[in-house]
């Protein structure tokens, strides 16, 4: 009987933490005018210039003669201009494009990691470690070490939360940091009363504060989505992909998390890549304009960094799609930017200026992008910034 007790006991805490060991706290309602910050991965490497189109540069079409967005203004489902040089995608007009307008999103080409080996895995691993430049070999780095995890350890009274099925690696080191996954997450796991004979099989067990930890918090977020999950029944409310997620992100960082990440795969398009990226875009157009909503004022308060692990190549392929590529287009969004451009370090978009003859080159590394943002947000200093992202000098586009 008690062989049989510490297996259901071993059985539980697996189903309460999963397999990354997450340990599990009280919720902590996070301060009014406190910072949030969102990580957004896209993984697969997603084709930035089909978002943000360079539609002042003749190579470009030239180069992708099937797959080329049309110049603002040119045909119907044309991209709309930016500026004199980048357009938007027509599928992110409906949700981005009014954000722009409002100085609440812009774009940082150029932008990406100094990783080479355009693999998928390799390189969003360099991504997420946030390790100096001269620590790129696996060999030197610290694969403990996530940087949102060290920010997180850096800050005082910020609680870090992974919004995925596992923890990724970019929070791996610090204490505490939950993973939950939003998909399913209107049906509680255990019912009131499995948790209930789960929490006295637990009694006087030195795991008892952590299953009953672990139990209040999947009840508290069930409930609190209960409403929405009524709502979307009667047909009120979209419940596909990003967009209820990010509703539901919202929900969280607006109460009690002051640092988040989540990640949205399905962006590798080596074949007849346009109409998937296009309904891509439009989910998380959708989801980004549906978080905007449901943080209310703490919108003002929130930044929102999207990334990829890298671009695709300048040229489309012969399957009407684009294989790995190096250089890409962050996204940075948030109530209280100073958006409304494209900034950072750019050059002409012609042969002679791609990155081994066929990638846009990376000229804003993103450690440096972000360590200039977590200054602005969280006042960190020298040191700080330097345990976050070591090495590294941030670089302050404005802004914040």
């Amino acid at each position: 009987m008690n062989t049989r007790r510490a297996l259901l006991r071993s059985a539980v805490a697996l189903a309460l933490t999963g397999a990354t060991g997450l340990r599990f706290g009280k919720l902590y309602a996070a301060a009014p005018d406190a910072p949030r910050f969102l990580l957004v991965f896209l993984r697969g490497g997603y084709d930035c210039l089909n978002m943000l189109v360079p539609h002042s540069s003749s190579f470009y079409y030239e180069s992708r003669p099937n797959i080329a967005i049309a110049r603002p203004a040119a045909a119907e489902g044309a991209a709309l201009a930016l500026d004199a040089d980048w357009a938007l995608s027509p599928a992110l007009v409906p949700t981005m494009a009014p954000l722009y307008a409002q100085r609440q999103l812009a774009f940082v080409p150029f932008a990406g990691t100094q990783d080479l080996t355009r693999s998928h895995f390799e390189t969003q691993d360099d991504i997420e470690l946030g390790q100096s430049p001269g620590q790129g070999d696996a060999a030197a780095r610290d694969l403990r070490s996530g940087f949102l995890a060290r920010l997180a350890m850096s800050l005082s009274g910020t609680r870090a939360i992974a919004f995925t099925d596992a923890l990724p690696v970019c929070l791996r080191g610090a204490e505490g940091v939950p993973n939950i996954s939003l998909k399913s997450v209107g049906k509680p796991q255990f019912d009131a009363r499995q948790a209930e004979l789960l929490a006295s099989l637990y009694a006087n067990h030195p795991l008892q504060p952590a299953v009953r930890e672990g139990l209040e918090l999947q009840a508290q977020v069930s409930s609190a989505f209960q409403q929405e999950m009524q709502a979307a029944s009667r047909g009120a409310v979209t419940a596909k992909g990003f967009e209820l997620e990010a509703m539901r992100i919202g929900r969280l960082l607006r109460g009690d998390y002051g640092v988040g990440f989540v990640d949205i795969g399905g962006w590798d398009t080596h074949v007849n890549e346009n109409a998937l990226l296009a309904t891509n875009l439009d989910s998380l157009g959708r989801g980004l304009q549906a978080l905007s909503q449901e943080l209310g004022e703490q919108w003002r308060n929130t930044v929102v960094v999207v990334v990829s692990e890298f671009g695709r190549t300048f040229r489309e392929n012969g399957n009407r799609g684009t294989d790995h590529g190096h250089g890409s287009v962050y996204w940075v969004a948030g109530g209280g930017i100073a958006g409304g451009r494209v900034l950072g370090e750019q050059q002409r978009l012609v042969a002679g200026n791609l990155f081994q003859d066929r990638d846009l080159p990376v000229l804003t590394d993103y450690r440096e992008l972000l360590g200039g943002l977590f200054r602005r947000a969280y006042g960190l200093s020298p040191a700080q910034l330097d345990q976050v992202f070591p090495g590294v000098t941030p670089r302050d586009l404005g802004l914040l």
